[in-house]
């Protein structure tokens, strides 16, 4: 079953790399709805986060995206970008004109101009969370991961 709030079905997922450095050092964005930990914390020199980067798959992607929409507060879409050596990559923007910018910007193709993955609407949900985690709740965490 598909969290509503965090997209995922895997529940203990993430963080995907660096997993007891992340969960350690990183301010995380737990899901209100099952718990699932997503690393929400912004890069001190530049202040992009790992939502910002761009994804080997659509999957991963979606992975984050939860993370992307509470920091624009908008639903964000997952977007296929493509180089002009053929490989795809995917990407998260807040708007499809944020999406437009970065074809151009960055001489980008894509096959389609919508989002691959977008839900219908931002919602807020109420007991979520946005921490770093106690060592207990790491430990717990990693127990629930195995």
């Amino acid at each position: 079953m598909t969290c509503p709030e965090c997209y995922s079905e895997h529940f203990r997922i993430t963080p995907l790399l660096n997993p007891r450095d992340c969960l350690e050092n990183h301010q995380q964005y737990i899901c209100g709805t099952c718990g699932r930990c997503i690393c929400i914390q912004a890069d001190e020199k530049r202040g992009l986060r790992r939502w910002n980067f761009p994804f080997k798959t659509a999957e991963i992607a979606r992975l984050f995206l939860r993370t992307a929409d509470v920091t624009a507060e908008t639903n964000c879409g997952i977007y296929e970008i493509i180089s002009i050596s053929g490989r795809k990559s995917y990407k998260i923007f807040p708007q499809q004109s944020d999406f437009e910018r970065y074809l151009n910007k960055h001489n980008k193709l894509t096959i389609q101009m919508m989002p691959v993955y977008q839900v219908d609407h931002f919602g807020e949900f109420a007991l979520a969370e946005i921490r770093h985690l106690t060592a207990e709740e790491i430990t717990v965490y990693f127990q629930e991961r195995e």
